[in-house]
């Protein structure tokens, strides 16, 4: 289980214990971007396990320096660090089931974001998400989905439980902070209602029509025995069917972020008239040739 030592997942994690999980690994990954108070982060998680009686992984990351290295934003950055954290803890505890904190707050500023970036649809974060991470594959688990972050802390308030405050959670240079104290109160503050309850209700409409397009895109059938786009075939699908097929493929080939303008221009690329290479985010082409689709590896 991920801890970083905030109120969501000191939560989680004894919600599991007094529940009866004993078979739980701690697992913190301290970022290095608030000096002492990371170290003070780590040693609380530490403090944590050892009182709960569970083992503790725990690494350290300069998450800034991946950041100006990849050329990536520190939320990117740090978001793969923790996923090639938790492989490595995976791979040495023969476990790949990764407990996350995430709440129903979280999922309304997930939907939101998406939403106002161009992804596709009011897509939020699945309960259950397989994940690979090179070569290791993961699942992803989110408990919390269906509760609000108040009613986790007044839980913990209850039990007398402490966990650490995050300050840079209210830092407004992220974009999550942002919508956070933001854009959340002030849609509620034009509203009348709670924008949270309603994106949480949008993004479960939202999977159930997923499940529909997924169901539509495995049956397409567009790919080669080589993986690539049969070009022939994804001519003959209906457009939005040839944009879900795109976009499945390119997160399948773990293109980071494909967003709607991508798959737009990707789809693009389908015309024999067009040129016959697209760069694509984190630098790989996506590449025409003989009527098939394939990314440069």
């Amino acid at each position: 289980m991920a801890v970083s030592g905030g109120a969501d997942s000191v939560a989680l994690l004894r919600l599991l214990h007094r529940a009866g999980f004993r078979q739980l690994v701690v697992c913190h990954l301290d970022h290095r971007l608030r000096g002492r108070a990371s170290t003070a982060d780590r040693h609380f998680v530490a403090r944590l396990a050892a009182e709960l009686g569970l083992p503790l992984e725990c690494e350290s990351v300069d998450v800034g320096d991946l950041a100006r290295v990849s050329g990536e934003s520190i939320e990117t950055a740090a978001r793969r660090a923790r996923h090639e954290f938790f492989a490595r803890c995976a791979a040495r505890r023969r476990c790949p089931r990764v407990l996350l904190a995430h709440h129903a707050d979280d999922q309304a500023e997930t939907v939101l974001w998406n939403l106002l970036r161009g992804s596709h649809g009011l897509r939020g974060m699945r309960e259950t998400q397989p994940l690979r991470v090179g070569r290791r594959r993961l699942e992803l688990i989110r408990p919390l989905l269906g509760l609000r972050r108040a009613e986790l802390r007044e839980w913990l308030v209850a039990g007398g439980w402490k966990w650490r405050e995050d300050a840079s959670n209210r830092l407004p240079a992220a974009t999550r902070n942002r919508l956070r104290h933001d854009a959340l109160p002030r849609l509620a503050e034009l509203t009348g209602r709670d924008p949270v309850a309603a994106l949480v209700r949008a993004a479960g409409a939202d999977e159930e029509l997923r499940a529909i397009r997924d169901w539509a895109v495995a049956g397409a059938a567009i790919l080669d025995p080589q993986g690539r786009i049969h070009l022939p075939r994804l001519r003959q699908l209906p457009a939005a069917l040839q944009r879900a097929c795109l976009f499945d493929f390119l997160r399948s080939r773990q293109v980071p972020q494909p967003d709607r303008a991508l798959v737009e221009r990707c789809l693009a690329l389908a015309d024999p008239a067009a040129a016959p290479a697209l760069t694509l985010p984190g630098g790989r082409r996506l590449r025409r040739r003989r009527g098939r689709l394939f990314i440069d590896d």
